[in-house]
């Protein structure tokens, strides 16, 4: 029987569990100073982050007004809906944005021009998908965001982009 050569129990050089560890570590030291306290404050960049508040809070109650034409469309989604809207109206109320009403059905009395109301499928599956891709989105806007945002935004972005990440997944849970 011919002989093979056995090949060494360990290579030399790093392990790619350490190259992992070791890039993980770095990634999460950049996050960590990028979102620290510095130099670059929102105290020094007053109109930057009353931009980026008012987009913030817009943006949210944009995606409200999608959450209340589809449970406009689609009462019997209430249950499924209403607890995801609920936290939409908090992210718009924590960028500054003005209290959104507090169901789909209170009106806005004394509102200058309101937004045209988004499309919404007869389907509900292919609303709640709609909604679904609207957060994801959101989130994904968010977190690009991040990069130039000032530190105390930019954990606000990340908190929220988080929390439209997961809206999206519990939106479409029962589609796989």
């Amino acid at each position: 029987m011919p002989s093979y050569p056995t090949a060494p129990r360990s290579r030399p050089g790093p392990r790619r569990r350490s190259l992992f560890a070791g890039a993980a570590g770095v990634a999460s030291a950049a996050l960590l100073t990028g979102c620290s306290d510095s130099a670059g404050s929102d105290a020094e960049r007053p109109s930057a982050v009353r931009r980026l508040r008012a987009r913030a809070a817009e943006e949210s109650t944009e995606l409200l007004g999608r959450y209340d034409a589809v449970l406009a469309a689609h009462p019997s989604l209430a249950g499924r809906l209403e607890p995801l809207r609920a936290e939409v109206r908090k992210h718009a109320e924590a960028f500054g944005g003005g209290r959104a009403p507090a169901s789909p059905s209170a009106s806005a009395s004394g509102a200058a021009a309101p937004a045209p109301k988004p499309s919404v499928a007869s389907d509900p599956d292919k609303a709640v998908r709609d909604l679904a891709d609207a957060e994801r989105a959101l989130a994904d806007r968010r977190g690009a965001a991040l990069v130039d945002a000032p530190a105390e935004q930019a954990r606000l972005l990340a908190s929220v982009a988080a929390a439209g990440a997961a809206h999206a997944y519990l939106l479409t849970e029962g589609d796989k």
